[in-house]
């Protein structure tokens, strides 16, 4: 199934007008943060060439994604980073032995459909009854970052000069048709490159633009 990455501008024109179709999300953000006692989402003037459109910007496989958090969870615990074949049991296991670690992860703790990630610096997702009936856990763009780049080495990539960063999707993708194949080399770890070069150059422009990243 494929999974989308949109940027959305944190711009007065966009967040403040009567039809921004986010708002009630952002209202939602802003009462979880509250109450992790952290600054509401931040809101900045429009400057035109630097805030960006609502687009998106990379595009995967959900089992991508969840074999790039495996990779993670292997070496949060230190284990051995290995290659998979597919998504087998050892995701599972690997949740249910380390699920402290794994709910204080940026990478991992998320809803794969949905949620979003604001660029505020905080720890651990924000996770409360509202969240958790909507979008799922809130997570931090600058969490997203460290982690993807904690990760970086055991995929073979130099976090200081990752390769470009795959073509976005041409169009918004549903979710029960396949996501757009991955370019293999046939080196190991291709499917989990090309998700952690999609959220890496999310997550960056997120930090440059002040964008909210959201899941379709």
């Amino acid at each position: 199934m494929a999974c989308d990455l949109w940027l959305v501008p944190l711009v007065d024109v966009l967040c403040h007008s009567p039809d921004n179709p986010f708002a009630e999300e952002i209202q939602t953000y802003d009462r979880a943060l509250a109450e992790a006692d952290l600054p509401p989402v931040p809101v900045h003037g429009y400057v035109a060439g630097l805030a960006g459109d609502v687009a998106p910007v990379a595009g995967f496989d959900y089992t991508a994604l969840h074999l790039l958090r495996r990779a993670y969870l292997l070496q949060l615990a230190g284990l051995e980073v290995t290659p998979a074949d597919g998504l087998g049991g050892d995701y599972e296991q690997l949740l249910e032995m380390f699920e402290q670690s794994a709910q204080r992860s940026a990478l991992v703790w998320h809803y794969d459909h949905a949620g979003a990630y604001v660029p505020l610096d905080f720890a651990a997702p924000l996770t409360n009854d509202e969240l958790l009936a909507g979008g799922g856990p809130l997570g931090s763009s600058h969490a997203l970052l460290r982690e993807l780049r904690a990760v970086a080495p055991s995929l073979a990539i130099d976090p200081d000069d990752p390769p470009p960063a795959p073509e976005p999707p041409a169009y918004p993708t549903e979710l029960e048709e396949p996501a757009a194949p991955v370019a293999d080399d046939g080196a190991p770890f291709a499917q989990e490159r090309h998700v952690w070069l999609g959220l890496q150059v999310a997550a960056t422009r997120s930090l440059a633009q002040g964008s909210l990243i959201v899941f379709s």
